[in-house]
């Protein structure tokens, strides 16, 4: 029987799309949404909570798979799914700029994460329809590789080209140098109405410092003076709108507490932030250091209704030489002229020469995520166009029947095939392992942009956002391929069971590079590079034994619907620990939070002591 055009189409016209369509919007809900509300000023307890949660459509989606197949075609869920898709990025590119944007963009975020799940359903599926048996064994890994490829141009491009609007949106950077000197001085006086600035309106736009160069004398001062100063700086910059607050989700209950929020989690707030807290100091309280002031201001007032945010924070240069207020300064039409002032407090160890170099970076960063989803939008209509020409139309894609007596017989065969999953021999090893194997890494993954991105006095490394991409989508999106290629490789010639204890290793030893991160601060981007490609090299090398043992547990009857059960308990086992990760590491800070996902790598080590697999799994068979 003669195959027709519109039945068959060559694979390479559609499986690299296809499956490059299907990462883009997953690598956007969790990673670039992270990097996106950092930039923006959302808190990383905010952050970890409301991102984990985009998780659950896949956690769900074994669920309403189903769906998929009653109604409609596979060819039809693709090319739906991906239109909902550009019109949800669409959404967030439009709502960024407005004074609710935290709401309204996780609306379109939750949008997005139905709709790719429903995608991924449709073309798993729609990949073994259109293709034969030896088409599908032989584009495996070029659909594996465009996957891949969605990884990199989210982590990598994406996020250079968000860091390239923020720049060129941006007014030139300034740099204050700060010089601690060994010599007499009096103490700080806060006075900014006696700080002259040149204003004139007809210059270009750009920030002021009052002086580049910032002379502070080593010497101790009093608690009380330096709690005066710093509270007089906070309270200038909050009544003058230069702090214009992280945006938050409230309840609808007001200041009414929970019982969980009453009894349990501010007691144990409470616990940590006195046993573990990044404040926390040993032995006597240290007499503080002294305390210098300077300050910023604009050259001309903003566009009508418009704010422009200035970052400021230490480039290089000595640790001992601290920023401790005015990290992010918002401008507007109101306080443009108003000097907004920062405070640099000096170790009171100090005692000899020394200097650090801090810049203040401006950007419209609404604007530049604006314009970034803004071509991801339009991407996804050049998908749905293109998807729907080139498509083919399989004979087998057809929706099951709707009558009633088969929907029936349909139902209870879903039933029977989720009850035969759970009756499996060793079903609780099995799910141990789903949800604690990748334990450590469901809370690193939701923490490691930010702390990248963090100014060095929270603890951060100060990235760009440019250089945030780079480092993801350069060596650490080649070391995760490498990994991930030298693991199928290796389990493919000796089989999971040998190579299951590396892999475990290879998955969670590599997260230490972050605690010597976190404890040394480096400023060498080579040294920041290697890290990350460590890290990532074995989380490709690692995560290699998980989707094996994935496959290995469902084979059998239902080995499609079991897989999908599989994928579900993936997603929660990342979803639960990551929803906490970001509102631990505001208490106890970065430092301690990656010796804590140390701590957590341990219950996937104890699983592996009960897991059982099949010597011969996973060898190639000649």
């Amino acid at each position: 029987m003669s195959v027709t055009k519109r039945e068959r189409r060559n694979p390479w016209a559609w499986v690299p799309s296809l499956y490059f369509a299907e990462g883009i919007p997953y690598v956007i809900i969790m990673t670039v949404s992270v990097i996106m509300y950092k930039r923006l000023g959302i808190s990383n307890a905010q952050i970890a909570l409301y991102t984990s949660w985009l998780y659950l459509p896949w956690v769900i989606k074994p669920i309403w798979s189903p769906v998929v197949d009653i109604l409609k075609t596979k060819r039809y869920w693709i090319i739906i799914m991906q239109l909902v898709v550009g019109a949800g990025l669409a959404g967030v590119a439009f709502t960024i700029p407005v004074s609710s944007f935290f709401r309204y963009t996780l609306a379109f975020f939750w949008l997005l994460a139905f709709s790719s799940a429903t995608h991924d359903i449709a073309a798993d599926g729609f990949y073994m329809l259109g293709l034969t048996k030896h088409e599908q064994a032989f584009f495996v890994g070029i659909r594996s590789t465009f996957y891949r490829f969605a990884m990199l141009t989210g982590q990598g491009l994406l996020v250079i080209l968000a860091g390239y609007f923020e720049t060129s949106t941006g007014l030139p950077p300034v740099d204050v140098q700060v010089l601690a000197e060994t010599k007499s001085g009096a103490i700080t006086r806060f006075d900014p109405d006696s700080i002259p600035f040149k204003q004139a309106a007809e210059e270009e736009q750009k920030v002021i410092a009052n002086s580049k160069t910032l002379v502070i004398p080593t010497m101790e001062i009093t608690n009380e003076a330096s709690d005066s100063i710093l509270q007089k700086i906070r309270k200038w910059n909050t009544d003058h709108g230069f702090y214009s607050g992280e945006e938050t989700v409230t309840s609808e209950a007001g200041d009414k507490q929970s019982w969980w929020n009453e009894h349990i989690a501010q007691k144990l707030e409470a616990f940590l932030k006195k046993n573990f807290g990044a404040d926390r100091t040993v032995g006597e309280k240290i007499t503080p250091g002294n305390i210098g002031i300077a300050f910023f201001t604009l050259a001309r007032p903003p566009e009508t209704d418009k704010s422009i945010i200035v970052n400021f924070s230490r480039e290089k240069g000595d640790k001992s030489i601290m920023l401790v207020e005015g990290f992010r300064f918002s401008f507007n039409n109101t306080n443009w002229n108003v000097p907004a002032c920062f405070a640099i407090q000096l170790d009171p160890k100090l005692s000899k020469d020394s200097s650090a170099n801090f810049t203040a970076r401006s950007g419209n960063i609404p604007l530049a995520w604006s314009l970034t989803f803004i071509i991801l939008a339009a991407l996804f209509i050049l998908f749905f166009i293109y998807h729907k020409v080139i498509l083919p139309h399989p004979k087998t894609d057809v929706p099951s029947t709707n009558n009633q007596r088969d929907m029936a017989g349909f139902w209870k065969e879903f039933f029977s095939t989720f009850g035969s999953f759970f009756k499996k021999k060793e079903i609780g090893v099995m799910l141990a392992f789903l949800l604690l194997y990748r334990l450590g890494e469901s809370q690193l993954v939701k923490l490691a942009s930010p702390f990248l991105l963090d100014a060095q006095e929270f603890g951060g490394l100060g990235l760009t956002t440019g250089d945030l991409g780079m480092v993801y989508g350069t060596v650490g999106m080649i070391s995760l391929t490498i990994g991930g290629l030298l693991g199928g490789f290796l389990a493919a010639r000796n089989g999971l069971k040998y190579w299951i204890w590396w892999m475990i290793v290879a998955m969670n030893l590599p997260n230490l590079v972050y605690v010597y991160l976190s404890q040394t601060l480096p400023e060498s981007m080579p040294i920041i590079y290697l890290s990350v490609a460590v890290e990532q090299f074995g989380y490709g090398f690692g995560f290699t034994a998980f989707m094996l043992y994935m496959i290995y547990i469902s084979e059998g009857k239902h080995k499609t619907a079991h897989f999908a059960i599989t994928t579900g308990f993936m997603a929660l086992g990342m979803m639960i620990p990551g929803m906490v990760s970001g509102w631990l590491q505001e208490i106890v800070g970065y430092s301690n939070f990656f010796i804590w996902v140390m701590f957590c790598t341990l219950p996937g080590f104890l699983v592996m002591i009960f897991v059982k697999i099949d010597p011969e799994f996973g060898i190639k068979k000649e």
